[in-house]
């Protein structure tokens, strides 16, 4: 059975759509359209996103984790930073053809120009988007106040701190930050909220507890701002 799905207009060429614990989004130009993700338990977000624009669609992953990846089969190619591809190839054993976008690259969508800001930590090739002229951030998973996944080995919190404290630099680009998980939008003040926390939680300044998810052991860290979740 097809799972549940909500789509909200942003703006009027900017679409959020919205399934249980999870949200991907669609962004139209004037030529084409960008799918930033694929959802997860939704296996036609390419159909939705047909329903909704009459332009040619394009994916873009912010990375490769299986919540983000639902309906990547749908293309045969999808724009992905080539450092996910160990986790989208090997961990997630999932097929199709990687188009790389790296750092400062830019997407034009026909009068609608995106920008790619790397943001290692939460996995190697994690990547936020940037439209600068609407002043949108998408975020993916490392900026959210939900519960941020930072257990396994492709999981790295030193290199997460020096991405935030890289979004803190470009903040005054956007305005609007617009995770995959948690509340949307959030303000640009979880940035540096986001890094304080998980500095102190480094320095071991904030007490994690015993927790399970996925039947996986791992330490629980409730910081008031966002959960994360690390090895035990």
């Amino acid at each position: 059975m097809q799972r549940a799905y909500k789509v909200t207009d942003i703006d009027e060429m900017t679409y959020q759509i919205d399934e249980e614990g999870v949200r991907f989004f669609l962004l139209e130009g004037k030529e084409r359209a960008l799918l930033i993700d694929s959802g997860m338990m939704i296996h036609d977000a390419r159909e939705i996103a047909e329903s909704i624009t009459s332009l040619p669609v394009m994916l873009i992953n912010t990375h490769g984790d299986i919540d983000h990846i639902g309906s990547n089969d749908e293309f045969d190619s999808f724009l992905m930073n080539p450092a996910e591809a160990s986790n989208y190839y090997n961990t997630q054993k999932r097929n199709g053809a990687i188009i790389p976008v790296e750092d400062g690259d830019k997407i034009d969508l026909g009068k609608r120009s995106l920008e790619i800001i790397s943001i290692p930590g939460h996995t190697p090739g994690s990547i936020a988007i940037l439209d600068e002229e609407r002043r949108y951030l998408f975020s993916g998973d490392p900026v959210q106040d939900g519960m941020i996944f930072m257990f396994g080995v492709q999981r790295e919190m030193h290199a997460y701190l020096l991405s935030l404290l890289k979004l803190e630099k470009e903040k005054d680009r956007f305005d609007k930050i617009f995770p995959s998980h948690g509340s949307c939008p959030i303000s640009t003040d979880y940035i540096m909220k986001l890094h304080d926390k998980a500095e102190a939680l480094m320095n071991g300044k904030i007490a994690g507890s015993d927790f399970s998810i996925h039947g996986i052991a791992v330490k629980r860290y409730d910081t008031g701002i966002a959960t994360f979740l690390l090895d035990k």
